[in-house]
Formats: structure tokens, sequence, C-alpha cells
């Protein structure tokens, strides 16, 4: 029988693939319990994967449900056989109705499917690389329904990831040699490094270190320094006579390390937010692999000692994650070496000793771990300096959730650091002082003085409303990605949230959430922010954001390829789940749906039908939702500025997302520094694009709020205001400031400044012409 179309199927089924993948970690065991479940849920007599041998030619069946359990993994076929070989092929969904008249069905004996007359098939992919097929068949010649194959589509794509994953973890222990090659060449040039710094000459090049800001701000202080916790070199390569003793203690330790992750994660739940807390379930499904426990005994059985053994597959999985091209993947190499460093304390016998600070500083550490800020004392944290580490790695996920400055990829830092080093890290411009000679301490004190006096002026516009200096309202919401973000909004005045971006919450877990999960997640964020508009933007990823367990093709230029709105239209089982978690969230708020880069009027409508869908299915089950939600697009690619008057006629508000529009207009990528110069919000072609975009909005009466970095520039809030924008929304420690700045403004002179403005021909020329308009608001107001 065909899927129930109320059963939120395809969501519901990676929910259940995902408990699956806890239960039974052993890919085969794994595959099989997929394909009994696939075959239930779909209604299907028949479901099978194949898969690739390592030649890369020959597809084997590796798991089915229905065909001949004697036929799994010797029944095989090269590319250019088969139904299932033209899947792969053509890389194309393969749906019909009676195989066995098809002149590429090929029949084999021992599989027993004669008796199946229907047949769909879908290939599945690492990146752009095909590694085999999922197939269903029936007994009833059926053609399976286009919401059939998409969720099919959706549960391929998790299959794909299992089958990535799993073989990544078995690769790992095949390049031993290459691992060692690469830590040769890593020591060599870390030694280059420290020698050439110690032959420069001056203080500034040996007191100053440089790097990435994970997130700004200032701070001063001694040095924390955190030593190299779990002291891979300090275990002995010994041998053991006793493997059931050891085996024994490895079984204690692992249960006592989920224990202490499973309070962990309660722990950053209760002091953060669920979204941070995440991350710990990932490293519970770890400790949980029995790839990677059956390692660990293996060794034992070899003679070694359970923490030998420790050392031995953890280092393997540690160095094989950190060579990953993607980010996201790499960031596993912290994880495993936080799980390590807890399971070497408990193979010992200690008790896992929480980071103990004596006084305020500066934590300065190889890698920060998510357990370190999990059960740091925080207020004894000034700053964070990392000598590795991404951007967005969960403990720089977390820093970021407490306001903490922080630096990343500062090399050579826990060579040129002691103990109690005075630091001055500036985590604006991404520099670290060590020991600074007293001309720049006494500047960094007046600048912290000049700061405290500033935060103090701006107090009294926390709670005001933003108004100009004649009357004028504006509203100023927050940007905002995580639960923990709702606190700083609220602490600085926002009016609301003006971009929740979703994606953040997705990118902390070990799989999709569920329609439940993220109903309660946007459903805080809302009640949070009681009855002010709380603006939901749909998955965003792809570019700079990618998900652990959802692999993205890699492509030359992704910023411009499958990414944001493009992949939600193509996983619609995906997108209409998150969109029922929306809709029956707006049931407690102000709630306003947004959808991202979108670059046409197809692509709205083609949304807008997914949201009616989504509707439907809620209906039907008897969820109460709300039907009345405001759909709005992101403005930032110039097709969409082109077409903002057609698309006008179908949306309910704009939001403008300057820092994108900004480098599509210019070709320009802000994070490219051979072409950083070009990027330009104040080049005459972006001023023109906002003007055309605040008119049409304007004309149409759609609202329009303004999303970026743009909205916090004082001499951009000047012309925003100019061309008649009355909706902005940023970070929100920046919404005190602006409203200040708003204060100063009147709408009646900056409309005729801007007016002016776009008549002038290169940027330089309009940032002199506003910085002199602003000076003269400043003086008028005094």
């Amino acid at each position: 029988m065909p899927i129930n179309k109320s059963e939120n199927f395809g969501i519901s089924t990676l929910e259940d693939i995902s408990a699956l993948i806890l239960q039974s970690h052993d890919l085969e065991e794994t595959l099989g319990n997929i394909v009994a479940l696939v075959a239930k849920r779909m209604g299907t007599e028949v479901c099978s994967i194949y898969l690739f041998d390592d030649d890369g030619e020959t597809l084997r069946l590796r798991a089915s449900k229905g065909l001949s359990p004697r036929s799994v993994g010797k029944v095989s076929m090269k590319l250019g056989e088969g139904l299932t070989g033209l899947a792969v092929e053509e890389r194309r969904v393969v749906s019909i109705p009676e195989p066995h008249n098809h002149p590429r069905y090929r029949y084999f004996k021992e599989t027993g499917e004669e008796r199946y007359h229907s047949f769909l098939g879908i290939p599945l992919f690492d990146r752009k690389s095909p590694i085999g097929v999922i197939v269903i068949q029936t007994k009833e010649p059926r053609t399976f329904t286009n919401e059939e194959i998409s969720a099919l589509s959706t549960i391929a794509f998790q299959i794909s990831s299992i089958v990535i994953n799993a073989r990544l973890l078995y690769s790992i222990g095949q390049k031993e040699e290459e691992s060692r090659h690469v830590a040769l060449e890593l020591a060599k040039a870390r030694s280059t490094f420290l020698h050439n710094k110690k032959k420069k000459k001056g203080k500034e090049s040996q007191s100053i270190l440089r790097g990435t800001v994970a997130y700004p701000g200032l701070a001063t202080g001694p040095a924390h320094v955190l030593d190299e916790r779990l002291g891979f070199t300090d275990i002995l390569d010994d041998e053991w006579s006793d493997p059931e003793f050891e085996l024994n203690r490895l079984e204690s330790a692992l249960e006592k390390t989920r224990i202490e992750t499973i309070y962990l994660e309660k722990q950053v739940a209760e002091r953060l937010s669920e979204d941070d807390a995440a991350i710990f379930h990932t490293h519970l499904m770890i400790l949980e692999d029995r790839g990677f426990i059956e390692k660990l005994r293996r060794e034992i059985e070899q003679g070694r000692s359970a923490q030998h053994a420790l050392k031995t597959v953890a280092a393997e999985y540690i160095e094989a994650f950190s060579r990953m091209e993607d980010s996201y993947l790499r960031e596993r190499a912290v994880d495993m070496e936080d799980i390590a460093r807890r399971l070497h304390t408990n193979i010992l016998g200690n008790e896992y000793q929480p980071l103990q600070l004596k006084h305020a500083g500066v934590l300065i550490a190889r890698s920060l771990l998510p357990s370190d800020m999990a059960t740091l004392d925080h207020s004894k944290v000034r700053g964070i300096v990392t000598e590795v580490g991404e951007m967005n790695s969960h403990a720089v996920i977390m820093a970021k959730s407490l306001g903490i400055p922080a630096l990343v990829g500062v090399f050579g830092v826990i060579q040129a650091i002691r103990p109690d080093d005075h630091l001055i890290l500036d985590a604006n411009s991404g520099c670290l002082y060590i020991n600074p000679p007293r001309h720049i301490v006494a500047e960094y004190l007046r600048i912290e003085r000049d700061q405290d006096r500033e935060e103090e002026s701006l107090a009294e516009f926390r709670d005001q409303l933003a108004v100009t200096s004649d009357g004028e309202r504006v509203s100023l919401r927050a940007n905002v990605g995580l639960v923990s973000d709702i606190g700083i909004a609220v602490h600085n005045g926002a009016e609301g949230i003006g971009l929740y971006r979703t994606e953040f919450p997705y990118m902390t877990r070990s799989s999709f959430p569920s329609r439940h999960e993220q109903y309660l997640l946007y459903r805080r964020m809302v009640e949070g922010f009681a009855g002010q508009p709380v603006t939901i933007r749909t998955l965003d990823i792809g570019g700079d954001k990618a998900l652990p367990y959802f692999p993205l093709p890699k492509e030359d230029n992704p910023f411009m390829g499958w990414r944001s709105v493009r992949v939600s239209l193509d996983y619609q089982d995906i997108f209409r789940t998150q969109i029922e978690a929306i809709l029956m969230a707006a049931v407690h708020g102000n709630v306003k749906l947004l959808f991202p880069m979108i670059s046409g009027v197809e692509e709205i409508l083609s949304c807008r039908k997914i949201v009616e869908e989504a509707a439907g299915n809620l209906r039907r089950e008897g969820i109460p939702f709300s039907d009345s939600v405001p759909v709005g697009i992101m403005i930032e690619v110039p097709a969409a500025v082109q077409l903002i008057g057609m698309l006008a006629k179908h949306v309910d508000f704009f939001a403008l997302g300057t820092n994108d529009l900004v480098q599509y207009m210019l070709a320009a990528d802000r994070n490219n520094p051979l072409v950083k110069n070009y990027y330009d919000p104040f080049h005459p072609a972006v001023l023109h694009a906002l003007r055309h975009v605040a008119d049409v909005a304007r004309t149409h009466n759609k609202g329009l709020c303004i999303c970026g970095e743009m909205a916090t520039d004082p001499q951009a809030l000047l012309f925003l205001i100019g061309i008649g924008v009355r909706e902005m929304s940023m970070a929100a420690p920046y919404i005190p400031k602006v409203k200040q700045i708003l204060s100063t403004l009147n709408t009646i002179s900056t409309r005729k400044i801007a007016k002016e403005i776009l008549t002038l021909e290169n940027s330089s020329k309009i940032r002199q012409q506003l910085g002199a308009a602003l000076m003269r608001s400043k003086k008028t107001t005094r």
C-alpha cells in the first residue's frame, strides 16, 4: 500500500533511522535494519541497498528485505547492467511499473525477484560521486507518486551519510604511514616557524600574535595556559598479560564516560540552551559506536593495556579527522579528543576534574573542548585564544553564546606564552599582545575606559524605543541563531527578532531534528519575545555552512552553487517538516516566515506550495497551527532586486541581506583577501539598488527590514533612514548604539542627504559627504 501522508513519512523515518544507528553501529546490521524499516513505511514488499565494491565498478547487494537472504553479498552487476546499474549510470531516479518489460532489466534467479512488478531505484551519492542505489519493489504493478519519490530521495541522502561515515571510520586504520608522514611535516613546519620567529628583531614581532576573530571584544589579564590534558605521549606502549581484566576496565570506563556525557548535556542545556548541549549527544553516539569499541577491544586482545589501546585508536581517529577538507569533519577530531580525554581519566580510575581557574584571565589552549566550556567558571574567563580550531567549532559556538571574546588559529601561541604572562586580547582586530610595553597597555586601558563610559551612556537607550530626533519611529530587531541569544537580545532592547538563522541548531546535532524538536525550539524563541515579531528564516545551508550528517557536493564555487532554498526545494520532506514546525510554533506568538536566496517568482511560488502542503498535513492530523503567518523573502541576489516589483505580488514583506547582496552585486568575496578591497557597501551600484528596493516596497505597501552589517554603520544608517527604511535587524549588542545614533538624525535632512548621495560617482566621495552630514547631525542635537 502507498505511504500515508498524514504520518509525516519522510522525517519520521529519518528519526527512526537515526535511532537505528544508535542501536546497531555495524554497517551491515544497520543497513539490514534500515531496509526492513523503509519497506514497512513505504508499504512495499522489497527494499534493497546496493553499494559499489572497492573497484568502483561493481554494484553488490549489501542488504535486502524481501529478496532471498542467500543473495545478499553474492548478487553483483557492473555499472552498465540492469535497472539498478541504470540509476547509477544516468544518475537519476528510475521508476518503472513493469520492470521485466524494460530492455535494461536483468534477472537474477537467486534473488527470487520475478514475483515483483514495480521498481523504484534512487542513486546514493558521496558528494558528486555515486556510491550505490536504494531500490524498492512491489508484487502489484504500482506507479510511485512524486511524494513517494521525494520521501525515498530524502532517505537516500541519510543512507549515503551513514555509508560515507562508516567507510571513513574504517579507512582511518588503513592510513597509519600517511599519518606519520603528515605529523612529521607538521612538526617540521612548526619548528621552522618558531625558529624564524626567534630570529626576528624588534619587540612587536616578539610580542604580537594574530588569529581569526571568532567573537569580537577586548580582554586583558593573566594567561591561563591549559596543558595537554589527554597525555597521549605519556602513555607507555606496554603489554598486558590479562586481557580480560583490561576489557573489564574498558567497559567500566565506557559506561562511566557515557553517564558523564549525559550529565554534561543536561548541564549545558540548563546553563545555555539545548542547541549548545546537542554536541554531547554526538559524543554519546561515538561512545556507543560499535566500530570504535571493537577497535579498542582488538588492541587489548593483542596484549595492550586499556590506556594503550585508547592511545592507539583515538590518535588514529584524531589524525585522520584533522586532515579532512570539510571543516565539520575536521571538527570531529576535537570531539574525539574530548571523548578520549575523559575516557582515559576513567580507565585510570580517576575522577573527572573540571578545569579550575583561580582568578579571572585569558584562557590559552591548543584547542578548547566542549567539555571544557561546559564545566568552566565562565565568570573567570575574560577571553579565549586557541592555536587550532574552526570558526564553527562547538566550543566557539558556546563562547559566542556567553559573549566571550575569542581568537582561533593563533599558530604558535602555546610555545609563546607562559602561565601568568600579561595579555591583551584585541578580538576586534585579531591581535594578541603578550607582555606588551607600557605604551600599548596605556592605550588599551584608555580604550577600555572609553568603552566603559560609552556603555554607561548607552545604558539609557537600551529600554527606550528607537526614535529619530524629529520623532520618527524605527524598529530595531535582533539577528539570532541559538536560544541562548534570547537573553542577550532582550537585555539590549531588541523589539523582537528580525532574522532567526535556523541552520545553527541543525549544525550542533548529529541528525536532522524532528518536527517536535523544532517546534519546541521555535516555541521557546517565540515565547521569549512576548508577542513581538519573530522572523524565522528557513534552513540556509551551503557555501560556508554545512551539516555533518548531510554531505554537500564539492563545488568550485559553493557560494553560488547548490545552497540555501535550492537545497530545500530539492529535499521537500525536510523543508516541509521545518515549515510545519514553524506553523505550529506560530500559535504562541507573532511569527513571520522568511525564505532565503530567492531569485525569481517560480521559487517563491514553489515555497508557497510547500507551505500549503504543510498546513494541509497539520490540518489532517488535527494539530493546532497558524494559517495566517506572513511570508517574506530575502533580497540578497541581484536578480531579486531587478524583479522585486514582480516578487512583491507574491509576498507579504521583504528582508534585505546586505552582506550577501554587496558581494554578489560587486563579484567580490568579502572573505577573499585578494578582492576584499572591492567589497564596498558604499559603492554607488549598491546604494542605488537599496533605494530601488525601498521604493518598490513602499509602493506595494510591503514591509522592508535591513538585515546585515550596514544597519550598524553610522554613515550607512543615515542613508538608510534617508531612503525610507524603518525596520532593521542586527547583532543585539549593536542595538543601544544604533538607538543613540538614530536620536541624532532628522528624517527631513536624511532624505535630502540621501538624494544628494545618489548623484555621486564613487564611494570615497559618498563616505566623505555622509561623514560630514553625520557630524553636523551630532552637533545639531547637542
